[in-house]
């Protein structure tokens, strides 16, 4: 009898799993794809307070953010990093005291340690914004790999004792005397198991209502509204490290951001979704928005052609009758029913509040599973996090491994940490990590995310855990999939 089943591979339920199995529970987690294979790969890749939050008077919500930010940025700093943001002003822009106004709220909600206050600036004439632009502002938050913040969540489940099951899909639960028996489908091996648990967590992300409904045989608590939002990837749009924020003549944000060195990441569009949850596209019309805004501030125009990259997610926002999607809380909710046995849902949620999210779920569950013990994230490293400086980090990987060049190793330190000493191990060697797929993609990493982190395709170790698709070419992508198709019987766990 486990203590709990988590269904859902997300940030909520990577982040549930993580902090229950921490506090002593019997933890399994399912996931019917890979790890972060839907909305938490497709966000924009912030841990942000919602500077925007501010005009709907989500106060908490923004204090709440604020706060995790702080935490979050200090147990993953490989991952997650201070980032300086602009906002130009043009004559259609939200007046300069309101900006002024929300910036203090922002910079006071919460205590500071590692992002600096606001303050107005001086556009420069020579920069890549249209000369019309002559000021603005600058504020702080933090840039995050989304999937791999997923990804370091399972580990550390793991490591606390938990059971990760990816590409195993929850068919069925019923009720017996003592709890649930759930019923799991493998969908490598096309087979069934029946497990029983204590209580159940049904963190589907998009999927949540539909699921509790089938599972529960019972209305879902919160009606669900599922609002796309996309973005496109361009080669980078200048040299400075800031990001920018954008406002349309719509009122509506979007952000323009520097990503992996080459690319400037842009988004987010919001649009009502319909249709199928597991193949979500861009759409034309949402390219062009996405365009014009950017034009509208930047002296280099971009075109269709530009655009290298693209994705769409859909976040699953509780319904507030609100017309404007923009104006609908990203706050979460969690619904909790105890008869027959304790079924918890979770509503809503961002990357950002993931944390005190599973801390919510885990109080609300502590009269069903009293053998819990306290809760413990606050302060605690990720798995790769485990350092204080990441100069001594990258000093210590130098002198240990010198002949693997700087470049690899910032990459692997931006993106494991200390983990990267796991895949070096005793290499001595750049012939030692085996064969190269391409852009120095080696064999022993691809390897340990096969082995320790879930992976098993291409896509998996391409978008999600090494950030390498815009990288390989189709020859190398292929290549690296027969590799990872011939050796997944030596992966199996």
């Amino acid at each position: 009898m486990h203590d709990l089943v988590i269904v859902g591979g997300g940030i909520n339920g990577a982040g549930i799993a993580a902090d229950a199995a921490g506090r002593g529970l019997d933890v399994v987690l399912c996931e019917k794809g890979d790890l972060a294979s839907a909305t938490s790969s497709w966000s924009t890749k912030l841990i942000h307070g919602g500077l925007r939050y501010l005009e709907h008077y989500e106060f908490g919500l923004v204090r709440k953010s604020l706060q995790e930010r702080e935490l979050l940025t200090a147990a993953a700093a490989h991952i997650i990093k201070p980032l300086a943001f602009h906002i130009p002003q043009l004559p259609h822009s939200r007046s300069s005291w309101m900006i002024r106004a929300g910036l203090f709220l922002y910079d006071n909600l919460a205590r500071r340690r590692r992002f600096l206050s606001s303050k107005a600036i001086k556009i420069d004439p020579d920069g890549p914004l249209n000369s019309a632009i002559t000021h603005g502002f600058e504020y702080w938050d933090a840039q995050v790999d989304d999937s791999r913040l997923v990804v370091i969540n399972a580990l550390q489940a793991q490591r606390k004792g938990a059971q990760i099951l990816t590409r195993t899909e929850c068919m069925d639960m019923r009720a017996t005397d003592a709890g649930w028996c759930v019923t799991l489908h493998d969908h490598r091996r096309n087979t069934d198991r029946e497990i029983e648990c204590r209580a159940i967590v049904n963190a589907a992300g998009p999927w949540v209502a539909s699921l509790s409904a089938q599972l529960s045989k019972q209305k879902a608590e919160h009606d669900i509204r599922l609002v796309k939002g996309s973005h496109i990837v361009v080669p980078r749009m200048h040299t400075g490290s800031q990001a920018f924020m954008l406002q349309h003549h719509d009122g509506r944000v979007i952000f323009v951001i520097p990503w992996l060195q080459d690319y400037t990441l842009i988004g987010t569009t919001e649009q009502e979704h319909e249709g199928s949850l597991d193949h979500v596209e861009i759409s034309k019309e949402e390219i062009n928005y996405l365009l014009s805004i950017v034009n509208l501030y930047f002296k280099k125009s971009i075109l269709h052609s530009d655009v290298v990259y693209s994705y769409s997610g859909v976040r699953p926002l509780i319904d507030e009758e609100e017309q404007n999607a923009s104006k609908v809380s990203r706050d979460y909710n969690l619904d909790l029913k105890t008869q027959p046995h304790p079924l918890l849902s979770v509503y809503g949620g961002k990357v950002t509040t993931y944390r005190v999210l599973a801390e919510e779920v885990l109080s609300k569950l502590k009269t069903a599973l009293p053998t819990m013990g306290p809760a413990w994230t606050a302060n605690a490293k990720l798995p790769g996090g485990d350092f204080d400086f990441p100069e001594h980090l990258f000093q210590k990987l130098v002198l240990q491994y010198s002949w693997l060049g700087p470049d690899l190793i910032s990459r692997w330190l931006n993106s494991y940490g200390t983990l990267s000493f796991d895949i070096l191990g005793d290499a001595r060697s750049i012939g030692d990590l085996g064969v190269k797929f391409g852009h120095n993609l080696y064999q022993a990493e691809v390897d340990y995310l096969c082995k320790e982190e879930w992976a098993r395709t291409a896509d998996d170790v391409l978008w999600r855990r090494t950030k390498l698709g815009l990288k390989l070419s189709k020859a190398e992508r292929d290549s690296l999939a027969n590799y990872i198709n011939q050796s997944l019987s030596a992966y199996s766990r």
